[in-house]
């Protein structure tokens, strides 16, 4: 590789960067269906097209800033995870509710362009899928660690029917393939049930009905990870 190209590689890596941070900051004034490239590149002082060169469509902006937000909120949850101890199943459980919230609340706008309402028009390519299951996959690995370690309780809660997970629920399974299809079952209700939670939360739902809500938050994870059989 010669030195020019990497001096141009560098050049062009700055100048992506900064155009998703100009992006995220319009993602809070104007959301999502506002996105322009035109007006990113008005505020770069570039002249638009030269802006296609590095997105050469606002889908393709989009793209970019939905697999940077399920990267950073996949970050953030592996990293509570891994600062908890092994065994502590149902704490690795509680950091990793934690850590969502916490990065929802701090970034209301980037959250909601992941699990808010679908911006019009646009398709996630598949290029978001493995970005999107970072923190599902950390997940699955908390469940699965207490279920080999003989960890998992038997919940107070009926069983659930044998065939309410689809046969192509593929996906899940390979993420927790050791795990029963009650307890996967009920993980993925205890996962609906955190982000769940977050939406009502950021999205307004919970004004004039909880205060102390970090307080209601953590009792309410406590009763998901009690219904997976964490403890």
């Amino acid at each position: 590789m010669t030195a020019s190209r990497t001096a141009r590689e560098r050049v062009r890596a700055e100048l992506t960067r900064e155009i998703t941070d100009i992006a995220r900051r319009q993602l809070a004034s104007q959301g999502a269906s506002g996105l322009s490239l035109r007006a990113v590149a008005r505020e770069m002082g570039m002249v638009s097209s030269a802006m296609y060169r590095y997105f050469p469509s606002r889908d393709d902006l989009l793209t970019a800033l939905i697999i940077d937000g399920y990267n950073a909120i996949g970050e953030a949850v592996e990293q509570a995870d891994a600062a908890q101890p092994r065994d502590d199943h149902l704490g690795r459980w509680l950091a990793v509710c934690h850590a969502v919230r916490d990065w929802a609340l701090a970034r209301p706008h980037e959250y909601a362009l992941l699990y808010g309402s679908p911006v019009p028009g646009y398709q996630a390519p598949q290029d978001t899928v493995a970005a999107a299951v970072r923190d599902t996959v950390v997940f699955g690995r908390i469940v699965s660690d207490a279920c080999l370690a003989g960890a998992l309780s038997a919940p107070g809660s009926p069983p659930a029917p044998p065939g309410m997970l689809a046969e192509d629920a593929g996906a899940v399974r390979e993420i927790m393939p050791e795990v029963p299809d009650d307890v996967l079952f009920r993980a993925v209700t205890a996962w609906t049930g955190l982000y769940g939670w977050v939406n009502f939360e950021l999205f307004g739902q919970f004004n004039n009905v909880l205060t102390h809500r970090r307080e209601a938050f953590e009792h309410s994870m406590r009763g998901l990870g009690a219904y997976v059989g964490l403890y």
